[in-house]
């Protein structure tokens, strides 16, 4: 039986789902995080506003609250994902999968769309994800894409999330997704990888490789691990974030992001 996103999160909390979320809670919107304290959190707003492919904010809390208004009712930022990583000084420290205890007064949490959220979207147009169909995570890399510098964050290399597709299954592919710019809307780059910095498909930066037929092409979208590529380059000393793949899973339907 499809699960809606409150009974997703409601496992994710109890420890019981703590892989991707590629498919969960078919319908609900999907959102990656960045986490920050009061004193980089406007400029990663900033940032966001800048570069709306890579970062599109679909939430912003309050300082110091961790429950959510928007995109779902009082869900916890703290518990509500599957896995999380921290950045100290633009390293990854580690993984873990509640932040309760790391959580500050002055943090401030931002929810920004996932390319996730058009994937059913996709699936109804009787287009094949391939991450779906081999159970792994989407591959996501670093691009030589630029997004622009605001304050304190750096100009950033764009990470990309990337779907083979056939070539009319890709304009079909484009057509659906441009609908939805609140969640990376349509792809920044189709066909070679090497246009866009990428030398081989096989290793992904993040997430896992997936097989590209002959005949396809790869089709790449703005991706919302940009941000970790942000706090990598401007080494803010905390920085929690999703870990790539991991989403925040709300009670707000994909449709809600389509224009």
């Amino acid at each position: 039986m499809t699960k809606t996103g409150k009974e997703v999160r409601s496992q994710i909390r109890k420890g019981l789902i703590t892989g991707p979320t590629s498919g969960m809670a078919p319908g609900y919107v999907q959102a990656n995080l960045a986490i920050l304290p009061k004193d980089w959190a406007f400029d990663f707003l900033l940032f966001a506003q800048r570069n709306p492919k890579p970062c599109p904010i679909i939430e912003a809390g309050d300082m110091g609250n961790h429950f959510t208004q928007f995109c779902a009712d009082q869900a916890d930022i703290c518990t509500d994902i599957p896995k999380y990583r921290v950045y100290k000084n633009g390293e990854m420290t580690e993984e873990r999968t509640d932040i309760t205890a790391l959580w500050q007064n002055d943090f401030v949490y931002f929810l920004l769309g996932c390319s996730f959220s058009f994937e059913d979207a996709l699936v109804k147009a009787d287009l094949k994800i391939r991450h779906m169909e081999e159970n792994v995570n989407v591959p996501m890399y670093k691009t030589n894409i630029i997004c622009h510098a605001a304050g304190k964050f750096k100009e950033t290399p764009m990470v990309v999330s990337m779907r083979p597709f056939k070539a009319r299954d890709a304009i079909k592919a484009v057509e659906i997704t441009r609908d939805y710019p609140y969640v990376h809307g349509s792809p920044v780059h189709m066909g070679n990888p090497e246009e866009i910095g990428i030398p081989d498909l096989s290793r992904p930066d993040f997430g896992d490789p997936v097989t590209v037929r002959e005949g396809e092409i790869p089709v790449f979208w703005a991706c919302g691990v940009t941000p970790q590529m942000a706090a990598m380059v401007a080494r803010p000393p905390l920085m929690i974030t999703h870990a790539p793949g991991h989403m925040f899973i709300g009670d707000k339907k994909d449709y809600e992001f389509k224009l």
